[in-house]
């Protein structure tokens, strides 16, 4: 009797991982700015790519899309050019940029992450300013 309710324990366990993983979508993850606020200029802005359900970063993912404009301002056709950089941290994604003038840009970006059929898009604005 014990050894069937520990296997069915064990197989209920399985299951709800199994349906976790099988239920798992783009929309599971978030970008998030590591710094909101920049200078104008020659600035470096990052963003940290989170799993909401676990709360954890992702560190495996592979940016295949990026572009900052000023969008928020009405003005998306201000945009720059960016070049990714190394990351300072586990599951923090960081780009060099040129913001030239202040105001709200905004970061559009999209990436793989391991074991979804879908890319992850996301939106993160960032205040530059002086």
């Amino acid at each position: 009797m014990t050894r069937r309710i520990t296997l069915a324990g064990a197989a209920l366990s399985l299951a709800t991982t199994l349906a976790s993983i099988a239920l798992a979508a783009p929309n599971d993850y978030a970008f998030e700015p590591v710094s909101a606020n920049v200078n104008r200029g020659e600035v470096t802005v990052a963003v940290r790519l989170m799993h909401k359900p676990t709360g954890k970063p992702v560190t495996d993912a592979v940016i295949t899309q990026t572009r900052i404009d000023m969008a928020p301002d009405g003005m998306a056709t201000m945009a720059s050019p960016m070049t990714p950089l190394p990351s300072p941290e586990p599951g923090v994604y960081a780009f060099k940029t040129e913001l030239s003038m202040a105001g709200r840009w905004q970061l559009s970006i999209s990436a793989r992450v391991q074991g979804e059929a879908e890319p992850v898009v996301g939106r993160v604005v960032f205040t530059a300013s002086r």
